[in-house]
């Protein structure tokens, strides 16, 4: 007989006040990308120049925001799956909480931690001059933003099955923050560096949340297609799940 999902409300509040309690959970999935949005956007002497359907402000918000979420998301899943590499499962076998509660008390958290961060972006940049043609544009934008947080999750927890170390968590974050760099998340790239971008994790996800502001023109005056987009975060998706299955494995053959 099939169990039905049971999540433990305990469970949640004590992840969710784990997590907000984290240094660096607050540092590196949601004061940094607020700082960086105040520091490239909202401070800049170009944050009020026209983007597309709004101004640059709203541009490099949608970027921050999108950094944020997929930190959240990743630092989240990597924790989780160092704890079941670590025997979490063992304990959770004697308490009522089955493993797919569990699974499903990480993803819940997981995802509000990246729905924190894109509120707290967004609220910062409504207050400090983000604008954009019209309101459904910011919330299709945050919407997108989330969802492209998603295939991070899987990146996340395909690193803390192969590392298997409390650094798991850190060295994924770590790695996000060299893909924005290299995928035209904090600085606008040109060129050569452009053409790169466009192959690295970041580009997709980022160029699809920025769409509802830009329909797909960037500050270059290049434009995305939607398929290559598309492509992108499919490739990148099916990457990190082939990572997910290569983590699994290793944690076999570790027993």
């Amino acid at each position: 007989m099939a169990h039905a999902i049971t999540i433990s409300p305990t469970m949640l509040r004590v992840e969710a006040l784990r997590q907000l309690r984290n240094p660096y959970t607050l540092g590196f999935t949601l004061a940094m990308p607020v700082g960086m949005y105040l520091l490239f956007g909202a401070g800049a002497t170009y944050a009020s120049a026209s983007a597309g359907h709004g101004n640059v402000a709203f541009y490099v918000m949608v970027s921050m925001a999108s950094y944020g979420a997929a930190v959240a998301m990743t630092s989240s899943t990597s924790a989780a799956a160092v704890e079941a590499a670590e025997g979490w499962g063992r304990q959770l076998a004697m308490t009522p909480l089955r493993t797919a509660g569990y699974a499903a008390t990480k993803l819940i958290t997981a995802l509000a931690g990246a729905t924190l961060a894109v509120a707290l972006v967004f609220l910062v940049g409504a207050l400090t001059g983000a604008e954009v043609s019209e309101g459904w544009r910011w919330v299709l934008c945050a919407m997108l933003v989330i969802a492209g947080a998603l295939p991070f999750g899987l990146y996340g927890l395909g690193m803390g099955l192969v590392f298997r170390s409390d650094g798991a968590a850190t060295l994924a974050s770590i790695s996000l923050t060299f893909f924005g760099f290299f995928g035209n998340v904090f600085m606008p790239l040109d060129g050569t560096m452009l053409d790169i971008a466009r192959f690295t994790p970041m580009y997709g996800v980022v160029a699809l949340a920025r769409w509802p502001l830009t329909d797909g023109v960037l500050t270059t005056g290049q434009s995305d297609q939607p398929w290559a987009v598309a492509v992108n975060i499919v490739v990148w998706t099916v990457v990190f799940a082939v990572l997910v299955g290569v983590g699994v494995k290793r944690s076999r053959a570790r027993r």
